[in-house]
């Protein structure tokens, strides 16, 4: 994969994060997942999250890890 294409996909991610937490603000959904909000509010800007919370974030909010980290399919499992 060229490095601009990583380059897009990392910029991308935030903004996938704030789709999926919606409405919602960061304290709540941090609150939801069971992580500080301090950490969402880092991702949301632009650093890369561990695996930890990305699974945590598939598993709760059944968020598709393809969608999420490279934009392909649906954002939830199964398309819902």
């Amino acid at each position: 994969m060229r490095e601009g294409t990583l380059s897009k996909l990392r910029r991308m991610f935030p903004r996938r994060l704030e789709r999926v937490r919606g409405e919602r603000s960061q304290r709540q959904f941090a609150h939801n997942l069971g992580v500080f909000q301090q950490n969402v509010n880092r991702y949301e800007n632009g650093t890369m999250p561990h695996a930890n919370f990305l699974l945590t974030l598939a598993v709760k909010e059944n968020i598709s890890l393809d969608w999420l980290l490279l934009g392909r399919g649906d954002m939830h499992y199964g398309g819902k």
